[in-house]
């Protein structure tokens, strides 16, 4: 008797899933050699510079920077620059969260010490 359609459907349905799942317990070099899913490196092209992924950080393919050398070493100093800043910006922030706890443990002393004046005052009335 000829097969149903709706049967080889259902078995193509059951075969792919059978095939996520297996594809699913499996490590990843055994999926590249058992199925073929070999990826190969992550790479992208951004303004003319191709990069690719390797050890979980972007780098630039060897020959692949068309960069001016005197706009590279103005990026440097720049950056030089914004850095020295942000450390002077820092320090400062360090100094001016010091003057702000000395200045509030100053006022919390003088608050307790006008409170110890009024209690005192109270007991001589």
């Amino acid at each position: 008797s000829p097969r149903n359609g709706k049967a080889r459907s259902g078995f193509g349905f059951l075969l792919k899933h059978w095939s996520v799942v297996f594809s699913l317990q499996l490590d990843r070099t055994t999926r590249e050699i058992e199925l073929g899913l070999e990826y190969g490196t992550p790479s992208m092209n951004l303004a003319g510079q191709n990069l690719k992924f390797e050890n979980g950080q972007w780098v630039a393919e060897s020959g692949s920077f068309t960069g001016n050398h005197r706009e590279t070493q103005r990026l440097r100093k720049r950056n030089q620059q914004l850095e020295e800043e942000n450390n002077l910006l820092r320090l400062k922030v360090d100094i001016l969260l010091d003057m702000l706890a000395e200045t509030t443990a100053e006022s919390h002393l003088l608050d307790r010490e006008l409170e110890e004046l009024k209690n005192h005052s109270r007991r001589r009335k």
